[in-house]
């Protein structure tokens, strides 16, 4: 199994000293971070589009060619781009110019987006929200299996056999679909055989099973391998469970009561909070070996190929924030990548 990190790159107050980072000294951490999960041996970290006052990750592109820069093996993903809002030519170019910086090392997630800002940012109408997706997704697939382009359709102009320039260095650029709770989503993604994140930040993560099974099966279905899947969480990890706890609560809470206050959700309690990490909860807060037990529980529903995990869900202070990073690497990773590893094979203990 692949494991790694994500992050929106927050800029909210931490909760021990209200300060809010500038968001130069926000980027100065994330670099420390991504350079952390390479040395550390983890597979992919992700940055998500957000263009929001309460996330410096507008442009994760340029956040992942400076992080290229200072890698040499994890691989580098958006988590997600927006697509509905942004032109496939451009996505493809920016991601290109970054696989050639990273030696081949770039990923696209795309997604719709859990806010809706960049909408009218960038002159949509939301009422179109679904069909633009499949639009510049079938556009971005195309300038990626092809140098010249022939396309058209109702969003964008046409291109009539022009070239996309400069070329990954990757052949295929690898495009996943990153799904939250639409069943057409999984749907689409399997039909089109691509690798799928389901992200899931709120209830029980067995129900979640059935996005799984319509992806493998629309996959089957249209003559496709069975395409990758990864599991997405929000989460935390300190050398005890009641530091994590401890540790995570004020930033979630803070970020996740700022969100709800826009959608109607009512405050989080520490009850609810610690209920959600527990073993069959959403959230992996607590020591290495309660993520280790419960990213294995979830692979016997899944069966995924990757895990990544948001550990920065409202900002924490650096060096509790670094830290995770090392336990994840040290002592989740080794013991996961093994367990799953003897699963797969049929081995026993």
């Amino acid at each position: 199994m692949e494991l790694g990190l994500v992050s929106f790159v927050e800029s909210t107050p931490l909760a021990d000293s209200g300060k809010v980072l500038s968001p130069e000294e926000r980027l100065r951490n994330l670099m420390e971070e991504i350079e952390l999960a390479d040395q550390l041996g983890l597979d992919v970290f992700g940055i998500g589009e957000h263009h929001r006052p309460d996330y410096v990750s507008s442009a994760p592109a340029v956040i992942m060619a400076a992080a290229a820069a200072r890698t040499k093996n994890i691989r580098l993903s958006s988590a997600v781009t927006v697509l509905s809002s942004d032109d496939p030519v451009r996505v493809y170019q920016q991601f290109a110019t970054v696989d050639l910086l990273s030696g081949g090392r770039v990923e696209i997630m795309v997604g719709r987006g859990s806010f809706i800002e960049s909408f009218p940012l960038f002159g949509y109408d939301l009422h179109d929200y679904d069909e633009l997706f499949e639009e510049k997704l079938e556009l971005l697939l195309e300038i990626i299996r092809n140098e010249k382009v022939t396309w058209s359709g109702k969003h964008r102009p046409a291109i009539p056999g022009l070239g996309v320039y400069p070329r990954a260095k990757q052949e295929r650029l690898p495009v996943w679909i990153a799904v939250g709770g639409t069943p057409e989503s999984a749907v689409r993604a399997g039909r089109l055989g691509l690798p799928m994140a389901i992200a899931i930040i709120g209830g029980l993560p067995e129900r979640f099973s059935v996005f799984a099974e319509l992806h493998r099966r629309a996959a089957e279905q249209a003559g496709h391998p069975r395409p990758p899947l990864s599991i997405n969480s929000h989460g935390f990890i300190a050398d005890t469970s009641q530091e994590a706890m401890d540790i995570a609560y004020p930033a979630f809470k803070y970020q996740m009561d700022r969100i709800g206050r826009e959608r109607g959700w009512p405050p989080m309690t520490r009850e609810q909070f610690e209920a959600s990490c527990t073993l069959r909860g959403a959230n992996f807060v607590g020591s290495p070996q309660q993520v280790i037990d419960k990213i294995l529980y979830q692979y016997e529903i899944f069966g995924h190929d990757r895990f990544t995990l948001q550990i920065t869900v409202g900002s924490m202070p650096h060096d509790k924030v670094m830290r995770a990073i090392e336990l994840f690497g040290t002592e989740v990773a080794p013991v996961v990548r093994k367990e799953v590893a003897r699963k797969r094979s049929g081995g026993s203990a």
